[in-house]
């Protein structure tokens, strides 16, 4: 048999071993199944999430400019302040269509946030939607500076809640505010509001705001976006926007209520977060902030600590 030959047979016989212990490595242990999409994506939603997941981060909202397969596109503003000028933008989908169609919640389709960088000039306002999917309302900017824009709806394709946030450059004299420091009261256009509670991270907490004028207790809270309060919250920081909800049933036409409203909230890491209450009365709507920190959780009776050494002289041994 000459060399070519011999080289032949011997490799043929090794493909023949591998293919062999390949079959028998298959048998006794089988290939893990591979996770679905889902599973890839929301692993911080399972019954016992990774421990390197953030908590509460599923709670994160507007930190990103795309979410679920929409996109928030074609946004334009005015570029300097006192400018009278359209705010106007689109929710785009995984196509690059504009979405026309959206579902109603808090009594509107969509609700749009906007914030300076530092906190400041805050605003929550309804746009207009045109029968080409766009967005718009007269705006103007009262400082120069970087500005966020949220964007708060639900597509009815899907009917999942979506926060989207784009940032717009206004040109002009920017004078940052100073640090916000921890505030629990807030006076506004004549109403005293202080906010009771504690926000937890990675867990639900009640909030409760209670709404004086004069001293005296506010009861004539009207509805305002389907409850009598609205309250939006943003972490310092990156801004990233979180869901609060009001407790209760939903009020009726006419029904009046006061001087507390309660809110329920799950900050999702440690932190400083801002928060802006809207209140609706005799149909001026006023907004309120403050300021609260999340601590960091303090371990609780189900945390694993290091056992003492043993007594036992010949423990170990």
């Amino acid at each position: 048999m000459n060399v070519p030959t011999k080289l032949g047979v011997f490799a043929a016989a090794l493909l023949i071993v591998f293919a062999a212990a390949y079959a028998i490595a298959a048998g006794v242990a089988p290939d893990r199944p591979r996770p679905s999409s889902a599973e890839s994506t929301h692993v911080g939603h399972t019954a016992q999430p990774s421990s390197s997941a953030s908590p509460g981060a599923d709670q994160v909202r507007g930190v990103s400019l795309a979410a679920g397969g929409f996109i928030l596109g074609n946004v334009v503003a005015p570029h300097a302040p006192g400018m009278q000028a359209p705010l106007s933008f689109e929710i785009l989908d995984a196509a690059g269509a504009a979405v026309t169609d959206f579902a109603t919640e808090h009594d509107k389709q969509l609700h749009l946030i906007v914030v300076r960088a530092d906190g400041a000039y805050f605003r929550h306002v309804h746009p207009t939607l045109s029968p080409e999917g766009r967005w718009s309302l007269p705006w103007q900017w009262a400082t120069g500076g970087s500005y966020r824009i949220y964007a708060d709806f639900v597509p009815a394709a899907t009917g999942q809640p979506l926060t989207l946030t784009s940032t717009v450059e206004v040109s002009g004299d920017y004078q940052p505010a100073p640090p916000a420091a921890e505030s629990r009261q807030s006076s506004v256009d004549g109403f005293d509001i202080e906010l009771a509670g504690h926000l937890r991270a990675g867990a639900e907490s009640e909030l409760t705001v209670t709404v004086r004028r004069a001293g005296q207790p506010v009861t004539t809270l009207q509805p305002y976006l389907g409850a009598f309060g609205h309250l939006v919250a943003l972490r310092q920081g990156d801004l990233a926007y979180l869901h609060v909800h009001p407790e209760g049933a939903a009020p009726t036409a006419g029904q009046l209520a006061g001087p507390q409203v309660r809110f329920a909230t799950t900050a999702p890491t440690p932190g400083r977060y801002l928060l802006y209450l809207d209140f609706q009365v005799q149909g001026a709507v006023h907004t309120a902030t403050f300021v609260l920190d999340a601590p960091h959780r303090r371990p609780g009776p189900d945390t694993l600590t290091p056992r003492p050494p043993s007594a036992d002289p010949h423990a170990g041994h």
